[in-house]
């Protein structure tokens, strides 16, 4: 079930996200989906513009391991 957020002053979509979920890859995109039209208020989201956060794993990603010398 989709969550509820209230942004801060400054805030930006990403930095919502980055607040929310704790990251902003594979995120941002899924906020913007969820909420149509929120890009004409700007890149500054107005203080209290209350977003729509969907579901999404919150588990760090995994990076690969790189090797030097394979």
């Amino acid at each position: 079930m989709p969550s509820i957020y209230t942004t801060k002053q400054g805030q930006t979509v990403d930095l919502a996200c980055q607040d929310f979920y704790g990251r902003t890859r594979d995120v941002t995109e899924a906020v913007l989906d969820a909420n149509p039209g929120i890009a004409a208020l700007g890149a500054v989201l107005p203080i209290g513009t209350v977003l729509v956060m969907p579901d999404i794993d919150t588990r760090p990603v995994a990076r690969p391991l790189v090797s030097l010398w394979e």
